[in-house]
């Protein structure tokens, strides 16, 4: 399978928790999804892919120094700690974001064909 492929299946995830009432497993799986896009981008890029892990590869995208403001703004938002409460500590829809991070980093619409 591919990264789009993959990255979709866990946005469909993320949307099925949404719906089900599990925003933290909704933000997990967005969190995957966004790694599948990162990694295609290292890949891409011929960057160094510091692993399979999500986290491990949004946390690299956001020390590049060359991002841009919104780019690295978005990326922040999935490495974010939630609060006590298991909430983000801001207003961010990370599902709509890995679209975002997408279009912004390869040129690409998860929502398009």
């Amino acid at each position: 399978m591919d990264w789009k492929n993959e990255a979709r299946q866990e946005l469909e995830g993320a949307q099925t928790a949404r719906l089900s009432g599990n925003e933290g497993r909704a933000r997990v799986c967005a969190r995957r999804a966004a790694g599948h896009v990162v990694g295609e981008y290292f890949h891409r890029q011929a960057l160094p892919d510091p692993g399979l892990s999500a986290y491990a590869r949004l946390q690299s995208l956001v020390a590049l120094p060359y991002l841009s403001p919104q780019t690295r703004a978005i990326a922040g938002h999935f490495v974010l700690r939630t609060t006590p409460d298991f909430i983000l500590p801001v207003e961010a829809d990370l599902i709509e974001e890995v679209n975002q991070l997408a279009v912004d980093l390869l040129g690409e619409n998860l929502e398009e064909n």
